[in-house]
């Protein structure tokens, strides 16, 4: 058997105006995790795509245990023992685990579907990755983690000789994450050869062997992961030493209160009797970049939301904006009153993938290129166009679909059609969510100049790392509720909005 389970030699492939790959070389031994790293527009996903047989290389080889492969769809390179595991889950909710298992792959006895040899099999498959469900159970009830790992299963199912996870952990808790974490190790002492694709680079050096680099479509360096930290891989990655993760702050937090929220609370319609708010009070200055910290479910994306005026009721409560009291409806009356709502799903929720860029940052402002009614298509390009430079898109032209573009610059594309609306409140929800480190310095950087212009940047956050590294003050949110208050110039520490969250501060609004 060949030392290499999987070469890519001299890979190639471009798309209209874009050289994506660029005689990219790439080989994974038997039994490693292979980490692939690089910033958003690398090329990382697209290597995998090739590799995966959804796109076709214009140049190179690919050798699967020594011999030369062309897989003309993911059908073919999954029945030659290769699997990936998107980060959008590809899992049919109404269906059950039995039938998301073996989708495409059915267990058949003279032609029909043999569903008792089936569940038998699905469940010695969920025993052996530890997903304690019944094999009977909708997809849709499961948790984004044992989504996750429905997904894996079937990628299992399939005999899998390299198995590729791409992002695999965005959208898991910290304990699902521990748990994925753990099967991946498992999977490689069974002999399965692991690509593992994250911005995260503490799960890259907790569980990789070695890590390769790609930039701007080239692989820049392999290295074991014993050989190599931190700071030179980022180096490596954004091609310059970053020796900060956050920029220096220039902002000055005002005297003025831009937003002020008393006795908030949301009732849950889908559980009578239930809050998913319970008596919020906030505040947030002008000038200020306010976080809202805690664990996933804790109540804060509904907030943002019930502060946008979409999706969630408030029952009672009070919200003040520069001092005067608004009712607001609708996200609408939101943008009307100067808030503004980034949402943590740019995909799905954030933009149109199928649109241009100059029709995403126009969608909410068509009220200021409008005259008449009619659209003042010259005042439309200038105004996208200046926002798109001002935020730095990489883009050949605004005219660009933003499907095509990586992730750090569609949540710029976001973030501009955002700011085109002059907030003076922006809500910012899992602002760098799945985007590389360089991308997110110039997030960040971005946000600490709308601070320092006298805007209000409100960040809600699961990374706490960063939470601490750009906010002047944090909010703790546990089961609806405020459980904490945390300032910098006091002390804004992972152990300190732990123990918040975990009942050990309880002095603001418990």
């Amino acid at each position: 058997m060949p030392e290499y389970i999987l070469e890519m030699q001299e890979i190639t492939k471009s798309f209209p105006g874009v050289l994506a790959l660029d005689r990219v070389s790439f080989r994974v031994a038997a039994g490693e995790v292979h980490a692939l790293v690089g910033e958003n527009g690398a090329g990382k996903s697209t290597l995998m795509k090739v590799l995966s047989g959804v796109y076709q290389k214009d140049s190179g080889k690919l050798l699967l245990e020594g011999t030369e492969c062309i897989f003309r769809g993911v059908k073919e390179s999954e029945e030659a023992g290769v699997a990936i595991v998107h980060q959008e889950l590809n899992i049919v909710k109404n269906l059950t685990v039995c039938e998301n298992i073996f989708l495409g792959n059915e267990m058949k006895r003279n032609g029909i579907i043999d569903w008792e040899h089936q569940y038998l099999k699905a469940k010695e498959l969920l025993d052996m990755v530890g997903l304690q469900v019944s094999p009977a159970t909708l997809a849709n009830e499961l948790s984004p983690g044992q989504q996750q790992m429905l997904e894996i299963v079937r990628a299992i199912n399939k005999n899998v000789k390299a198995l590729i996870f791409d992002e695999p952990t965005s959208s898991l808790t910290d304990q699902e994450t521990e748990v994925l974490l753990t099967l991946i190790l498992k999977l490689q002492r069974q002999g399965v050869s692991i690509i593992y694709i994250s911005h995260k680079l503490s799960e890259v050096f907790q569980i990789a062997n070695t890590v390769t680099v790609l930039r701007d479509g080239k692989t820049i360096v392999t290295k074991s992961i014993r050989d190599i930290d931190e700071g030179e891989l980022i180096a490596y990655m954004v091609g310059r030493e970053l020796t900060n993760l956050y920029p220096e702050s220039t902002h000055q937090v005002l005297k003025e209160t831009a937003l002020e929220v008393q006795d908030w609370s949301v009732i849950n319609e889908s559980i009578p009797g239930k809050m998913l708010l319970n008596k919020i009070s906030i505040h947030a200055n002008r000038g200020e970049i306010l976080g809202i910290a805690g664990l996933m479910g804790a109540g804060r994306t509904e907030l943002a939301l019930s502060l946008f005026g979409a999706a969630c009721k408030p029952v009672s409560g009070t919200l003040k904006i520069n001092g005067q009291e608004k009712k607001i409806h609708s996200p609408k009356e939101a943008i009307e009153n100067g808030i503004s709502y980034v949402t943590e799903d740019r995909k799905k929720l954030g933009l149109v993938l199928n649109n241009s860029i100059r029709a995403n940052i126009a969608l909410p402002n068509f009220n200021k290129l409008a005259r008449f009614g009619i659209i003042n298509n010259n005042k439309e390009i200038q105004e996208v166009a200046r926002f798109s430079k001002e935020l730095q898109v990489k883009t050949p032209s605004i005219m660009q679909l933003t499907r095509n573009l990586s992730g750090g610059n569609q949540q710029k594309v976001i973030l501009a059609k955002w700011l085109m609306t002059d907030p003076d409140i922006l809500i910012v929800d899992e602002p760098t969510r799945g985007i590389d480190v360089g991308a997110k310095y110039e997030i960040y950087t971005i946000m600490d100049k709308l601070a320092a212009q006298g805007k209000c940047v409100i960040v809600i956050s699961s990374e706490m790392p960063e939470i601490i590294g750009i906010c002047d003050r944090v909010y703790v949110m546990n089961e609806g509720r405020i459980v904490g208050e945390l300032n910098k110039q006091e002390c804004i520490s992972q152990t300190e909005i732990m123990r918040c969250i975990q009942g050990g501060t309880t002095d603001a609004n418990s």
